[in-house]
């Protein structure tokens, strides 16, 4: 069977092989090196991650005859499969094995002798997780009538998509509407070769054989934490490595990142910031030496490890698509522009997700997904990404939505600040898990809220109270005068909003 590899290199020759009319609007009803009938359909979506499945159901939804083309063997793309789903399976339960492990049970009273870590049977339960979701996409892909296409997607006209298998046979779709929604992939750290076993990407992190010894982590954004709170809790010796002055990538509220950043270091893992990667070498015994430098010039030191993990970043996933046969080309950074509408400049083929500007996240995607295709049914097309969340699942989780401090600053908006520590959280307190935060953000003049930034349990589920506020323009008073149950840790996001707007909380 062929690699996908080989596959793309043979749809790259065969595309300059192709009759001009399939590069038009005339391709509906042309048939090229296909061995299955063509499909006729008013939507294809080309992926089936958070925002191509989504898309595709919501699609099926509005009365669209609709096709989903995937490569991969099961739906659901990165997040579902290497992403999003399996790190959360795996945060969870490694906390779980870490509160049991280390002094949190004992100092509640739970005393237990002989724990064991079994990581094969940690690792089946995240695929099993897995292996539910993605067939719960083909459930309800079957629900909604949409066809899903097991193959390479690629546009081989302005009104047709051509699958193509792992064995070369295709399956050609004729098309109204073509909505691109690949997602993206791993960001190579050029010189440092990927092996998913010592050396490991994101994927490679989720699905290691044994608990490194030690483990160096190019990286301390989102998914850098994430995997690297997980290997030291089972217990890895983990050091993160960041280019830049903080942790949590880009976004997040610098008081937050140094109150996080001590949380994490206070749990063990170690950090190199402000510091570059130049390079990294495997020894003959399989140990990984790691040359580092300080970010602004220095001196050079080498750091060793057992496991190597590149989390760099993610980039836009739009190469053999064949983009390029219907006149479509892709800016800077490889992202396929599109307007308002999620429209190409081909008005037939739109684009979402990670393809087009914008955070990548995958409720990012879903939203777009939605609204693009209720755009193609004539619907009112908005989205404002000032009010779309981000969350970092470690122990406690980091979340935001709107501005933060900095930028607030830079643009010269007149704020005020409200915080409340979950310490004086009656909740947090008698669940012993106090470390963390609510800060949030107002404008000086009106009162409406401007950002929120949480560090806490629970504060991934806690943003979207703070989601909503800002989708429809509440004020800090709008929601220091909601009444909130009593006792729970989402008082303080009240608490901190009494802060903001009345210059005080209650009980801090």
């Amino acid at each position: 069977m062929q690699s996908w590899t080989q596959l793309y290199r043979s749809l790259a020759t065969r595309s300059h092989h192709l009759p001009c009319k399939l590069h038009g609007a005339a391709a509906l009803s042309v048939r090229t090196y296909a061995d299955k009938a063509a499909i006729d359909a008013d939507v294809t979506v080309v992926g089936s991650g958070p925002g191509g499945y989504v898309a595709a159901i919501k699609a099926a939804q509005l009365g669209f005859k609709t096709v989903c083309v995937e490569k991969n063997a099961t739906l659901g793309g990165t997040c579902l499969n290497v992403g999003c789903i399996p790190s959360k399976a795996l945060l969870n339960n490694s906390y779980l094995y870490h509160m049991a492990h280390g002094k949190d049970f004992e100092s509640r009273g739970i005393e237990i002798s002989g724990l064991t870590l079994n990581l094969e049977k940690m690792m089946a339960q995240k695929s099993g997780a897995v292996k539910a979701l993605t067939g719960g996409i083909a459930h309800l892909f079957k629900q909604n009538k949409v066809t899903h296409v097991n193959g390479f997607g690629r546009v081989t006209g302005k009104n047709q998509v051509t699958a193509t298998t792992a064995d070369g046979s295709e399956q050609v779709i004729n098309t109204k509407n073509i909505l691109i929604a690949t997602g993206s992939e791993v960001t190579p750290f050029p010189g440092i070769p990927i092996d998913e076993e010592s050396i490991v990407s994101s994927t490679g992190a989720l699905s290691l054989k044994k608990v490194p010894g030690e483990m160096i982590v190019i990286g301390a954004g989102v998914i850098g934490v994430e995997l690297g709170s997980v290997w030291q809790r089972l217990g890895s010796k983990v050091t993160a490595v960041e280019f830049l002055g903080h942790v949590g990538g880009l976004g997040i509220d610098m008081e937050m990142a140094k109150n996080f950043q001590r949380i994490l270091q206070k749990q063990g893992l170690k950090f190199k910031l402000g510091t570059k990667v130049m390079g990294a070498i495997k020894r003959p015994d399989g140990k990984i030496d790691v040359a580092v430098e300080a970010a602004a010039g220095g001196k050079n030191e080498t750091l060793t490890c057992d496991v190597l993990l590149v989390c760099i970043g993610r980039r836009p996933f739009t190469q053999n698509l064949g983009l390029d046969s219907v006149g479509l080309e892709l800016d800077n950074r490889g992202r396929i522009p599109v307007n308002n509408r999620f429209q190409t400049k081909v008005p037939s083929i739109y684009a979402i997700g990670d393809v087009v500007a914008g955070p990548m996240l995958a409720h990012k995607a879903e939203d777009e997904g939605i609204i693009c295709v209720e755009g193609m049914a004539g619907g009112a097309v908005h989205i404002d990404y000032n009010c779309v969340p981000s969350v970092i699942y470690t122990h406690p989780e980091v979340a935001w939505v709107g501005k933060s401090e900095e930028q607030l600053k830079e643009e010269g908006v007149p704020y005020r600040v409200g915080k409340f520590p979950f310490a004086a959280n009656s909740r947090a307190k008698t669940n012993n898990d106090t470390d963390g935060m609510v800060k949030i953000l107002s404008h000086k003049e009106t009162d409406r809220m401007l950002g929120a930034h949480i560090v806490g349990t629970g504060a991934g589920e806690m943003i979207n109270e703070a989601a909503l506020a800002m989708e429809y323009g509440a004020s800090c008073e709008d929601i220091a005068r909601v009444c909130h149950a009593h006792p729970t840790v989402s008082e303080a996001f009240r608490e901190a909003n009494l802060a903001a707007s009345f210059g005080k909380a209650i009980n801090f």
